[in-house]
């Protein structure tokens, strides 16, 4: 693991995994086997080298007799699988009672399907690993959870149209992320607007950039470049994002003219 949060939670988890198999009296090998793993899956988990998926803590519960102690730590496995800093902007969004987002590039993140995920990662360079992008993915379908958390906090996105042109994945992919813009513009609490090419006048030509409205009235903004994305919090830059924001917003095509020209871009384009 990258940062010291998730190595600290890896091994300690793997701690507790030694400690309940040395009290069973099991070599690391019998425990493998037990469980469906080699044993240099079960050394590597119990160094905090690994990241046991949910199956290998549950199946280690059975197998040790911990009576739901070793499965009761899913939770946090599952977290210190997902990079930092996906980590912290997933905390901002679970706070947020009002979230913005403008994407340029790509469907935005939140709207993503998993296939569309997968085909995103899997173009990066330098090159991820099967491993990572896999980690990748699962960590942008769990920020999902925010559109079922009660209560509904209010979701507006404007999308450019070139990103929903862009055949990421093939034609297929494409259709089916097509298809999930449109179930999830349909959700009371969710809004999508498409940015068409041919509108001259657009506030927002400097990039992608993402507003959170949280509970206690604080708006944050947040962007990401080609190494490095960061939180803004200084008022004075988060009030020129909100304009922007409005301003993109009156510029493209409302949200039922948007669901509109989504179906149409999705019988010519698959």
């Amino acid at each position: 693991m990258e940062d010291e949060e998730a190595a600290a939670v890896l091994k300690a988890v793997g701690r507790q995994i030694k400690a309940w198999r040395e009290a069973a009296g099991m070599r690391r090998s019998e425990l493998g086997a037990a469980i469906g793993y080699g044993e240099e899956m079960v050394s590597s988990v119990e160094r905090g080298r690994r990241i046991p998926k949910p199956e290998f803590l549950d199946n280690a519960d059975e197998a040790l007799g911990a009576d739901g102690k070793i499965s009761a730590m899913k939770r946090d496995v599952e977290e210190a699988r997902y990079p930092k800093n996906v980590r912290d902007l997933a905390k901002l969004e679970a706070a947020a009672v009002e979230l913005g987002e403008y994407t340029s590039l790509h469907i935005q993140g939140l709207l993503q399907t998993p296939e569309y995920a997968e085909a995103l990662y899997a173009m990066r360079r330098p090159a991820y690993s099967e491993e990572e992008v896999e980690q990748l993915v699962a960590a942008r379908m769990a920020r999902k959870a925010i559109f079922d958390r009660v209560p509904r906090p209010e979701v507006t996105f404007v999308q450019e149209e070139a990103t929903l042109r862009r055949p990421i994945g093939g034609r297929m992919v494409l259709r089916k992320q097509l298809e999930h813009l449109l179930e999830m513009g349909r959700l009371r609490h969710v809004s999508i607007q498409v940015m068409p090419l041919d509108q001259e006048d657009h506030a927002a030509m400097m990039g992608s950039f993402q507003l959170l409205k949280l509970r206690d009235g604080k708006t944050l903004g947040h962007v990401e470049a080609q190494l490095h994305d960061r939180v803004i919090s200084d008022p004075r830059d988060v009030q020129i994002l909100e304009m922007r924001y409005g301003m993109i917003r009156a510029q493209a095509l409302s949200p039922r003219h948007s669901l509109a020209f989504i179906e149409k871009v999705m019988r010519a384009e698959t």
